[in-house]
């Protein structure tokens, strides 16, 4: 088990080296899901966070030693519009892990970007990402901002520098870089939003985040909430890490 808390800079570095060959990427599956009102999905491997709620966690966690192949560009972005079509969904996505760790996987997702949107030019590509590396370099939104149909999610996995390392299991001193990722996209004109699990925010926490992105000069009202999907082991890594849930209004 890797140690906590991780610099999630070196971690991403790790993790690239073993999800890429070239400009290809470790993928498990490709599915239709019921998300955004119908969406192609493709599910990567390997993240720079290893959040204890993720769903998953032992894919990312070991991302090696998983059940998944890499697919070039050429091939996920062909997959995804196949499903796409036969489902007749106006949406394709990335999701599972972090497509976005260091340079090689950027390019791998551009290279996506620029097939699907070569060969559906309304087919909407929504990208769900921790804003890790946005944050960390954020000349790379420059080469995003000419995609027109791409829409971005960004997760934020604490509300300050404690919750994040909490959760995230990175080190709290790179909390900031996820909203920091999220204010760039912004003002380059992406279509970009963030998202938080209420189970772990609570009211409080979303105040404390609504702070966080107004001091950063950030629109509040666009935070969108997520619910957690209670897996027997996700308990087990939150309870590892104490982090208390708060009661979900779903279940009042």
């Amino acid at each position: 088990m890797i140690e906590l808390p991780f610099d999630p800079l070196e971690r991403a570095e790790k993790v690239e080296s073993l999800v890429m060959e070239d400009l290809s990427r470790r993928y498990y599956r490709f599915r239709p899901a019921r998300y955004y009102g119908g969406i192609a999905t493709a599910d990567l491997v390997g993240c720079c966070f290893l959040c204890a709620y993720c769903w998953n966690f032992s894919r990312n966690l070991h991302p090696e030693q998983s059940r998944a192949r890499c697919y070039s560009p050429r091939e996920v972005g062909q997959r995804l519009l196949d499903i796409a079509r036969q489902r007749g969904y106006s949406k394709v996505r990335l999701s599972g892990a972090e497509p976005l760790l260091g340079h090689r996987s950027f390019e791998h997702v551009l290279h996506v970007l620029g097939h699907v949107t070569a060969a559906e030019p309304r087919m909407e590509f929504i990208l769900e990402t921790n804003g890790f590396l946005l944050g960390h370099s954020p000349e790379l939104a420059d080469r995003l901002a000419r995609f027109r149909k791409l829409a971005v999610r960004v997760s934020l996995k604490g509300w300050d520098e404690a919750s994040f390392q909490k959760i995230s299991g990175a080190e709290g001193s790179f909390f900031e870089l996820p909203l920091r990722g999220l204010k760039t996209m912004l003002d380059r004109g992406i279509q970009a939003w963030p998202a938080v699990m209420y189970e772990t925010f609570g009211a409080s926490g979303i105040e404390e985040i609504h702070r966080r992105m107004e001091q950063l000069g950030m629109r509040p009202e666009e935070l969108e909430l997520e619910y957690l999907e209670v897996y027997p082991f996700v308990l087990e890594n939150l309870k590892k890490r104490s982090v208390c849930l708060k009661a979900s209004p779903l279940a009042i």
